[in-house]
């Protein structure tokens, strides 16, 4: 296993990840697990989500800048963004902010689109299910989404009124879900040929 800087940034985000959860777990909230936490919390743990996302852009953009693509961070680098936006929409459901059924489909989908990759990979077909525009929309809305989610508290704009975070959270959650089964469904009928023939 070779390290570089992109990979480093890509442990990072994961090691970001207990810090993100167990921030949920502030000892303020310690004594009533389904009391809201503070707009402290709040804060905190946007923050760590939002560096965690920039770590996502930042490590691929270094490995091509620099040439140092490697076939584990090609591994690790969806596999942490993975976990990382599971964590949060996991504690998000157990804080009320968002259902069950969206957070199921979208993980449900990440684990299968994930298996189906590897599983073309092994085919030599990994190009037919590579990243495709919907999925890089469903994943900007998905990770905005999460952002509002955890931020929570409406923004106030002064003179302008306030942004509404949990509106616009609640509606790009439900966009991502939709995303979520459109792409999915993209990339099986992209790997259908190949199904169908086993």
């Amino acid at each position: 296993m070779k390290i570089n800087i992109p990979t480093m940034l890509t442990w990072l985000r994961i090691l970001l990840i207990p810090v993100f959860v167990g921030a949920f777990y502030w000892p303020e909230n310690l004594h009533k697990l389904s009391a809201m936490p503070s707009h402290s919390v709040n804060i905190f743990i946007t923050i760590i989500f939002a560096i965690a996302s920039f770590t996502d852009w930042l490590d691929g953009y270094l490995a091509r800048r620099w040439n140092q693509t490697s076939s584990f961070g090609a591994f690790l680098d969806p596999v942490a963004d993975k976990l990382m936006v599971a964590a949060a929409l996991i504690v998000l459901v157990e804080f009320g902010r968002v259902g069950a059924i969206v957070s199921l489909i979208i993980i449900g989908r990440e684990i299968a689109i994930s298996a189906l990759r590897e599983w073309m990979a092994g085919e030599g077909q990994r190009s037919s299910v590579g990243v495709a525009m919907i999925g890089k929309i469903k994943t900007a809305a998905q990770m905005l989404a999460i952002l509002f989610l955890l931020y929570w508290d409406e923004i106030d704009l002064g003179s302008l009124g306030v942004f509404p975070t949990q509106l616009f959270g609640h509606a790009l959650i439900v966009l991502a879900a939709f995303l979520t089964l459109l792409s999915m469904a993209y990339y099986l009928k992209a790997a259908w040929p190949k199904l169908k023939g086993k």
